[in-house]
């Protein structure tokens, strides 16, 4: 009896002990992780605060005259342990409340850097500036377009000459509202591109409902798309759209000279990819002649 007892005992105490050292192995790792995104939160205002970011300009061409149409502008963190890679860096800051001051701060970063470098170069009003933004910051009362427009007319460039490239499109789900939103900025001057359409069923309904100016397809449809046949199909509907709806089409991630004769035979506007020219820092003009040997 006394055996059995003190068995039962070294049992409860064992499962005692496990329970506790999962209870504290648990609290370690909150701790961690809270640690962790208050270091990732002191690094992103300091990127803000020292515009510790580097902006790329990637071209986009007209695929009919091989002329250079515009610039898409990418911001990218400096790579760190506290934020490996870009798109670890992009998650973590869109599950913040900085997220309307960091987009506010690249919009302002890419206008005046892409300014800069096109300075003695080009024309200002050469060509057109696409800026990612994120639908939310549209959408939110606190966010102001007047200051983008304040930042243009400072730098003497025209609203006609921007292109707000909206991201995440998960994020919209009030089209009726985020349609009216979008004609009050259009009534502007500014155009509006949908970003990987294609890649799922809400960019496609983003389509229908926005009509924006532009429409990028997304690269998965666009790789290959000389020799894959349901790519073909998707993609001429898409085009088929776009043309009665008065949007332009471009074409993302081209890096094949077949992909670019392919989709000049489709009648497809534009086109961006390594083919036609890589991410720079400088403003370099596009062209898939001058690019196809380096991809």
């Amino acid at each position: 009896m006394q055996q059995g007892v003190t068995m039962i005992s070294a049992l409860f105490t064992k499962e005692k002990n496990s329970n506790l050292f999962s209870y504290l192995k648990r609290i370690f790792r909150y701790y961690q992780e809270d640690f962790l995104y208050v270091k990732r939160i002191h690094e992103l205002e300091k990127i803000i605060r020292h515009d510790d970011m580097t902006t790329l300009f990637q071209p986009i061409i007209n695929l009919q005259t091989n002329e250079t149409f515009g610039f898409e502008a990418l911001n990218r963190p400096t790579h760190s342990t506290i934020f490996p890679s870009t798109d670890q860096f992009y998650d973590f800051v869109g599950k913040t409340d900085l997220v309307f001051k960091f987009e506010r701060f690249c919009r302002h970063l890419s206008i005046s850097r892409f300014l800069e470098r096109i300075e003695h170069k080009f024309q200002h009003n050469q060509f057109v500036l696409f800026i990612n933004i994120h639908p939310h910051v549209l959408l939110d009362k606190n966010y102001s377009i007047g200051e983008t427009r304040q930042l243009l007319k400072e730098l003497n460039l025209s609203p006609e000459n921007v292109v707000f490239e909206l991201t995440e499109k998960s994020a919209v789900t009030d089209f009726q509202e985020f349609k009216r939103v979008l004609d009050h900025y259009r009534n502007q001057g500014y155009r509006i591109a949908i970003d990987d359409v294609g890649s799922g069923y809400n960019s496609l309904k983003s389509l229908v409902y926005l009509k924006p100016e532009f429409v990028k397809i997304d690269r998965t449809l666009i790789q290959h798309i000389d020799t894959t046949e349901p790519s073909q199909q998707i993609v001429s509907l898409i085009h088929n759209f776009a043309e009665q709806s008065g949007s332009k089409i471009i074409a993302e991630g081209i890096e094949r000279i077949e992909e670019i004769q392919f989709l000049q035979k489709m009648g497809i506007h534009y086109g961006q990819g390594y083919a036609i020219g890589r991410p720079n820092t400088e403003v370099e003009l596009g062209g898939f002649q001058n690019n196809i040997r380096q991809v």
